[in-house]
């Protein structure tokens, strides 16, 4: 089942507001942690704050290029540049799917380079839903996506698939 964006804001507000990501993913590796480089919109910062929480729950601390100090203040080839550096070192790729993100400039560039540089496995797409539309269909019968379980816990599927989910913890 598709992630609600009233779930990911209100997962925001669960905890302070240091939210722990993966800027260098060595150090997160060597703590424990499975890393991945978030693909979204930067309009969606509050649901970006949402899903940080419940990933690090889940044991796996994203890379978001805002948070990153090492990027440039303004959008140039270096940014570019260190976009294509994070998407190869980090473990995953996960695009969070949302009228914003469908909608990017960045987001369509950034995962048609995740797929020419990272095992198809490795990329997923996290569809979301409000107000009964749901969205990412435009890719989730091309990689596996991440959704809620039966059980509530996050799994991912394979593509037309509803059973031997995998959860995210083991991912």
């Amino acid at each position: 089942m598709p992630i609600d964006l009233g779930t990911l804001r209100s997962a925001a507000t669960r905890k302070s507001r240091s939210f722990g990501t993966a800027i260098n993913s060595q150090n997160a590796r060597a703590m424990g942690y499975k890393t991945a480089f978030l693909c979204h919109s930067h309009r969606d910062r509050t649901l970006v704050e949402g899903l940080i929480q419940i990933f690090k729950e889940e044991g796996v601390l994203l890379y978001v290029d805002w948070m990153d100090s090492e990027m440039p203040e303004t959008t140039n080839g270096d940014t570019a540049r260190q976009i294509k550096n994070k998407i190869r070192e980090s473990e995953m790729f996960l695009f969070l799917a949302t009228p914003n993100s469908l909608a990017s400039r960045w987001c369509p560039w950034e995962i048609g380079y995740a797929d020419g540089v990272k095992q198809h496995e490795r990329i997923l797409v996290i569809p979301t839903r409000e107000h009964g539309q749901t969205y990412g269909n435009e890719y989730i019968d091309i990689y596996r996506r991440l959704e809620r379980a039966n059980d509530g816990q996050l799994a991912a599927w394979y593509p037309r698939t509803h059973s031997n989910g995998t959860y995210a913890r083991s991912l």
